[in-house]
């Protein structure tokens, strides 16, 4: 077979067996979505009366509780809902007091175009950055950049994300506190992208560190390559050597990186999102997890373990597509 057909029906194998082998996991985080949510000490017929519970008679909260199916082993509710899945039924939310799918419709876009942005954001930011301390080894430059990189990389997204709030909203009063709009104020372009800057670039600026270190330390690796000593022995500018010939060197494991980042990139985001009041589906994880809220907790679960399993195949997809020297029966 012709290499240059080789090369795709490979990739397309290995997307086929990361698919199928996506079944299984999946399956077994759904299941495990339940054992926990139904171990948990939060009982959800509370959360769903709320402080009403109190006066409640005992018959009204039996009954209640068999409405919602609360008093089936939780076997035979992961079944039910299972079933429900793959006859296109997410279930109802009771915490929401929605469906699951009309929750997800209405918060699952401002997640991903918040997720999207920090992630393009920080994608951008670490390649610019990272070049930079690189190309300027040893300088001052480069000592700075290394120094706020790992001191960063300590330093959880909310707490970044609170002094942003307080430089940038309390201090300055450049950006708005928090929210899809101003108060009063119609939903708009223009709106959303003045909420949405500060969120989405604490979030790429809390996932920067670890990518602008590794950009660095790949430049450094590459500079060392008998192909960007021949191109400086030629006479280019350095500028053209780093641009043209270390860094499309470097920028393979740097694609690799980004695939393995998406799991922290969905946990900043939750955290970015509770902060900021964005209206996406981190208010939801939070109360469906207090509420054992058994449907809404299990989609959200597994669409954030979708999203981590398909970062790393797109990341892995790259890496075959970019160097013909990585092989792609994995």
């Amino acid at each position: 077979m012709p290499a240059g057909r080789a090369r795709p029906r490979a990739v397309a194998g290995l997307v086929v067996r990361r698919l199928v082998l996506a079944v299984p996991v999946l399956l077994v985080v759904s299941l495990a979505v339940f054992l926990l949510a139904a171990a948990s000490p939060f009982d959800p017929i509370h959360q769903y009366y709320g402080v009403q519970i109190f006066d409640a008679s005992a018959a009204d909260v039996a009954r209640v509780r068999e409405q919602l199916d609360l008093d089936r082993p939780v076997l035979v509710r992961f079944w039910d809902w299972l079933s429900g899945i793959l006859s296109g039924d997410l279930g109802m939310s009771r915490s929401m007091r929605a469906p699951v799918a009309d929750v997800l419709a209405r918060r699952l876009p401002w997640t991903l175009l918040l997720a999207c942005c920090g992630l393009a954001l920080a994608v951008v930011f670490s390649l610019v950055i990272g070049t930079v301390a690189a190309w300027r080894q040893g300088g001052w430059t480069d000592r700075l950049i290394t120094a706020v990189g790992h001191a960063l990389e300590g330093i959880p997204p909310f707490v970044v994300a609170l002094l942003a709030i307080a430089l940038f909203s309390l201090g300055l009063g450049w950006l708005p506190v928090a929210g899809l709009t101003d108060a009063g104020s119609s939903l708009g372009p223009a709106q959303v992208i003045e909420h949405l800057v500060l969120p989405a670039a604490v979030l790429g600026i809390s996932q920067s560190p670890w990518l602008v270190l590794h950009v660095r330390q790949s430049l450094l690796t590459a500079f060392t390559e008998d192909h960007v000593t021949g191109a400086r022995a030629r006479g280019l500018r350095e500028r053209v050597v780093v641009a043209r010939h270390a860094l499309p060197t470097a920028l393979l494991p740097f694609v690799t990186l980004i695939g393995a980042r998406i799991p922290e990139l969905v946990t900043g985001a939750v955290l970015v999102e509770e902060v900021f009041s964005w209206p996406g589906v981190a208010s939801a994880v939070v109360t469906a997890a207090r509420a054992a809220d058994y449907p809404l907790l299990a989609i959200l679960t597994l669409l954030a373990t979708a999203a981590v399993l398909l970062g790393s195949l797109l990341a892995d997809v790259a890496a075959v597509l970019l160097d013909p020297r990585v092989s792609a029966d994995g």
